[in-house]
């Protein structure tokens, strides 16, 4: 246990010693260091042309407008699974003990649409064909007026910055192209 003590006391006081002596080392050990990185390679690198060059400044911007909402009811429907069909009354077990136990040939009443005479299997069906065509097209009707609304908010957006660019700016934008567009566009 003392001979531990001793070599820690011996290994702290030596450190100390380790940093003066190369503190005291002369200009000419400091230049010998290997430096990670080069000056030439620096060099090279500012005697490149750079890659933005002014021209681009007198381009026109352009602005693109996109509607993600779309697409995010995709990915939501498509975490949807479909596959099971509907479940029945009772559950899935209930349902098979009912169809053991009531056989259709012996029990025709205790069918699921035994209640149902055939006009009322025909209004059924009539109101089921109904309901998948015409709603289909009542509903993509609703999402055109969905989109038709979407884009000219975005189109508002981008008019509201645009002004608010250009009113920024000195002399209310005056010399910059798309602050001098017509009226309509800004």
């Amino acid at each position: 246990m003392r001979l531990i003590c001793l070599l820690f006391t011996a290994s702290l006081a030596a450190a100390p010693a380790r940093a003066q002596e190369t503190a005291l080392s002369t200009p000419q050990d400091q230049l010998q260091y290997d430096l990670p990185v080069s000056l030439d390679k620096i060099k090279e690198g500012l005697e490149q042309p750079p890659a933005l060059s002014f021209r681009t400044l007198d381009e026109r911007p352009t602005f693109r407008v996109m509607i993600l909402e779309r697409q995010h009811i995709e990915e939501l429907l498509a975490t949807l699974n479909f596959k099971s069909g509907p479940t029945p009354a009772g559950g899935v077990y209930w349902n098979e003990m009912q169809r053991i136990v009531n056989p259709p040939t012996d029990n025709p009443l205790t069918q699921p649409y035994a209640a149902f005479g055939p006009g009322e299997l025909l209004t059924i069906l009539v109101e089921n064909l109904a309901g998948k065509y015409l709603a289909g097209k009542a509903a993509s009707t609703v999402t055109k007026a969905e989109r038709t609304h979407a884009e000219s908010a975005a189109r508002e957006e981008v008019r509201q910055a645009v002004q608010q660019y250009c009113a920024a700016q000195p002399n209310g934008g005056s010399g910059i192209q798309i602050c001098s567009l017509s009226p309509a566009i800004r």
